[in-house]
């Protein structure tokens, strides 16, 4: 009965702590507050895009980004050619007519193993911001979005992270895909509402450009594929004394594609899962693991619920019906901050799903390859 006894009480522990980091996020997302007021800064802004062989997304994009309701005199925007194979550079320029927007290409020999921060890094190089914001070429911004980012900087703030949302695609998997991604991005805003900044997305993210400098930019991760947004946000929380923001403002929210299939979803997971070993907060490390363990642990209950004492499939029952419980309130509350509500319509089967794409994305992130923008990447 040892061994037995002590799985249980393993798995109970592990059940707790989950309990525990979800009503952490519960309560940041009770601590973030709207403003009313508009921020004129004197500060210049550089937006910065990275691109590879986004000729098809490239149109809509730049459309959003000249149209933002800003003084066009205080912002540039820098498109940043990451090694494109197609006639993504010839697109833009034939749409550029702005003065503010130009298009760079990164050498073949600047950082060649950094993928996508080798070309954010590239674009900070050339901008004149004191203020940098990163986005993706794939992304839509309504003409408020500047504005309402800039809102939340003040002097003693270094970093805004802002929110991201999946377009509808009318089919169950991108349904599938937007509440699992609006999961994330609350999960963030949470962690930074309690002062714990942990995950964003470099799909809308402000920083100021001597703080990236006071932490040494990415230096210290140009051999990971990723890490351009919350390696850096965690960088600038634990070395600086600056605050770190986040914009819960809907007129603030980056629309995005979702995935056209499970091949792209699981690689695009498995990129984010391979960055969480090499944050430099080992006592982060140390949680986030925990709760990898918590959904392992699931698994584990099932089947040893099946072979071994049908005690296990009644603790998974009591973990699984809290889990939804806790996560239903975390997500019904950061869905009315953030969201449409109607994002939670496939809740119940996103629980289910949710158990073995993070067990599998979480294994495979750690000791497996993966494919990103048509490069494969070694772990």
């Amino acid at each position: 009965m040892m061994p037995e006894n002590l799985l249980y009480s393993v798995f109970f522990f592990l059940l707790l702590y989950y309990l525990f980091f979800l009503s952490n996020i519960y309560r940041g997302l009770g601590k973030l507050r709207r403003t009313d007021k508009t921020n004129t800064i004197p500060e210049f802004i550089s937006i910065i895009i990275p691109f590879r062989n986004e000729n098809k997304n490239l149109p809509g994009n730049l459309k959003g980004l000249i149209s933002q309701n800003y003084p066009k005199d205080k912002y540039e925007i820098i498109y940043v050619n990451d090694s494109s194979t197609d006639d993504s550079v010839e697109v833009l320029k034939k749409l550029i007519t702005n003065d503010n927007v130009s298009v760079i290409s990164v050498p073949d020999e600047f950082s060649p193993n950094a993928h996508k921060k080798r070309a954010v890094r590239y674009g900070i190089q050339y901008a004149k911001g004191d203020l940098i914001i990163t986005t993706d070429a794939d992304c839509l911004h309504e003409k408020e979005w500047l504005q309402a980012m800039v809102n939340y900087l003040d002097e003693n703030t270094a970093f805004v992270s802002g929110p991201v949302e999946f377009i509808e695609k009318g089919n169950v998997f991108s349904d599938l895909q937007k509440i699992e991604f609006a999961g994330l991005v609350i999960t963030g805003a949470g962690l930074i509402g309690i002062n714990k900044p942990t995950i964003c997305n470099a799909a809308n993210i402000l920083y100021r450009k001597k703080a990236y400098d006071e932490v040494k930019g990415f230096h210290d991760n140009l051999n990971l594929s990723s890490g351009d947004d919350e390696l850096l946000m965690q960088k600038i929380h634990k070395k600086t004394k600056y605050k770190i923001k986040f914009c819960p403002e809907r007129k603030a929210v980056v629309k995005t594609e979702a995935n056209n299939s499970v091949e792209q979803f699981y690689q695009q997971r498995k990129r984010w899962a391979s960055k969480g070993l090499f944050y430099a907060d080992k006592f982060l490390i140390a949680k986030l693991v925990l709760i990898f363990w918590f959904y392992l642990g699931l698994v584990c209950q099932l089947i040893l619920g099946i072979f071994y004492s049908s005690g296990f499939l009644v603790l998974l029952l009591l973990s699984f019906l809290l889990k939804i419980l806790f996560e239903y309130l975390v997500m019904k509350k950061g869905a009315e901050l953030l969201f449409d509500k109607r994002i939670m319509k496939y809740f119940l089967l996103t629980e289910i799903v949710h158990i073995p794409y993070i067990v599998i994305a979480g294994i495979s992130g750690i000791f497996g390859n993966f494919t990103w923008k048509e490069r494969v990447v070694k772990r």
